[in-house]
């Protein structure tokens, strides 16, 4: 005779369950957790394979970073393993960091939400909450969860047992508060950093790769857009349609390359790595940094643009050796160099490239680079005008003869006025792939350069002194190299077009030439006389 189980008490049923629950977030999450649904108002939190299996990690790796797509439920996600490390842990203490306090609060919203909607005998097993506001909420067991905005000092007093960071990838000063964070985290507490990507370069890129290597201790959690069990390419396509290209790539892709603000297309970057770039045959200069592409050829004509550095130890001296016909990168310097230094190298670099036009930036340090050039005697530095109202047209001149006429001071101006000409300059010759780069320092500094309020720059922590150099060269190429090169031709034009009257040696026009051909109208701006090009 089979002898008959007896029927478990309902006391027993609810200790079974609450030990099921402490020991698996996952069985707690899908049959105890309520959610609120944008369109399906509450609704239980039916969790997908991809959800379960970020709890798994969640629960078996301290530190956790997630490089997510838009819309996978994550942040309901990171609020219900808040829940469940509060109501099955004494003292434990959560703390949310995001973009904007709004932000935070609304994922302690949503432990909030699920905490209220739990059976009765969950929330008051010592668990009811005795402080519940926008910004927090507090058990009776002493487990709280926080909300605060970004801030360099954000967590630095709090004993956290649990760390999340909310759109990582978007807070500034992230390196400081996660820095900020160590101390509190160093006992024993865990992190959960989640983001899209925002451009590579930035701490959490950096966060990531490092723990793809093993570098960091971070476990990383790749959730793609096709993680999602209700997602097909029409969804995908219609956020191309939504978003533009750039912006399903930063929300969808999980893509840090086309994603972020970089000022050049990260894509285009990607193109010139693959085609263009390559080690140096030559490694020189007595510190190694001055590498070579092509040695001097006699049959060409150079320049060497510098970016001389403020002295402190986050940047760096950097000249560009261009070949001018061919708009051709043949050699690069980045080094640190005491300005007067930095001045006999460069002269010693120009006139190894064939007494190059030598073109130093000449803001702040770099006037004692300068002043070295001309105390050396360097005979083809560039000189520019002072009257920068004209400095979108042709007036910035490359040659020192009749510099004191013409108000013009020795190197390049880097003003409000100037420097947007010069970023724009250095799109357009890398969208239309007319410059050859070949440095692989000079890329990696552009996948940082980015647009931060309306400026372009670097991003916190790394350098454009590579780039602008490069931008410069090309700015000088296109203006003050061209309004020479046409002045040369308007005086080939104007010999062809003369003959010599043998008997008083008077030139002659055969040709239709204007009154001057040594001058050119320049309207309001008067008239430029160009007989100084000949010099």
């Amino acid at each position: 005779m089979i002898q008959q189980q007896p029927k478990k008490n309902l006391k027993d049923i609810i200790a079974e369950e609450y030990r099921k629950s402490a020991a698996d977030p996952i069985y707690f999450m899908k049959k105890y957790c309520v959610i609120q649904h944008p369109t399906r108002g509450k609704i239980p939190f039916h969790l997908y394979a991809f959800q379960e299996d970020c709890l798994t990690d969640f629960k078996e790796n301290r530190f956790n970073i997630i490089l997510k797509s838009r819309q996978l439920g994550l942040s309901t996600l990171s609020a219900g393993f808040i829940l469940w490390k509060m109501l099955f842990n004494q003292d434990y203490n959560a703390l949310v960091i995001a973009t904007k306090v709004t932000v935070a609060k609304n994922l302690v919203e949503k432990v909030r939400v699920m905490h209220d909607l739990l059976p009765i005998w969950l929330r008051d097993g010592g668990s009811s909450s005795v402080e519940d506001n926008k910004l927090s909420l507090k058990l009776k067991n002493g487990s709280q969860v926080k909300a605060i905005a970004s801030s360099p000092d954000a967590g630095r007093s709090e004993a956290l047992s649990l760390l999340i960071v909310d759109e990582a990838a978007f807070i500034r000063d992230i390196d400081e508060i996660w820095l900020s964070a160590q101390s509190t985290l160093s006992t024993g507490g865990s992190a959960i950093v989640l983001s899209t990507p925002n451009g590579i370069g930035n701490w959490f890129h950096k966060m990531w790769v490092d723990g793809e290597s093993g570098a960091n201790g971070f476990n990383c959690i790749n959730l793609h857009w096709t993680k999602h069990p209700e997602r097909n390419q029409q969804w995908r396509d219609e956020q191309t349609r939504i978003l533009g290209i750039k912006g399903a790539a930063q929300e969808c892709d999980c893509d840090f390359v086309g994603s972020g603000d970089t000022v050049i297309d990260p894509a285009l970057l990607t193109w010139y790595k693959d085609t263009y770039v390559m080690d140096p045959v030559e490694k020189g200069a007595f510190d190694g940094n001055l590498w070579k592409w092509e040695y001097p050829n006699y049959n060409k004509q150079y320049m060497v643009v510098a970016d001389v550095a403020r002295g402190d130890a986050s940047d760096y001296s950097t000249a560009q050796v261009i070949d001018i016909e061919n708009a051709t990168q043949v050699a690069e310097y980045r080094g640190r160099l005491e300005t007067k230094d930095f001045g006999n190298f460069l002269v010693s670099l120009a006139t190894d490239y064939n007494n190059a036009l030598l073109v130093i930036e000449n803001a702040n340090v770099g006037w004692s680079t300068i002043q070295q050039c001309i105390d050396r005697g360097y005979g083809n530095l560039f000189y520019m005008s002072k009257d920068l109202q004209y400095i979108d047209t042709e007036r910035q001149m490359s040659n020192k003869y009749y510099r004191d006429e013409r108000q013009m001071v020795a190197g390049f101006s880097t003003t409000s006025k100037t420097r947007p000409l010069i970023i724009s300059t250095l799109d357009t010759y890398m969208r239309e792939k007319d410059i050859l780069i070949r440095s692989s320092r000079l890329i990696d500094e552009m996948f940082t350069f980015v647009w931060h309020s309306g400026r372009a720059e670097a991003m916190k922590g790394y350098n454009d002194d590579l780039i602008m150099a490069l931008g410069i060269g090309l700015w000088v190429r296109n203006t003050a190299l061209r309004l020479r090169q046409e002045g040369i031709d308007l005086t080939k034009t104007m010999l062809n077009s003369t003959q010599i009257n043998q008997h008083t040696g008077e030139l002659i026009s055969t040709g239709h030439m204007a009154k001057n051909p040594y001058e050119m109208d320049l309207g309001k701006k008067g008239v430029e006389n160009l007989t100084w090009l000949l010099r």
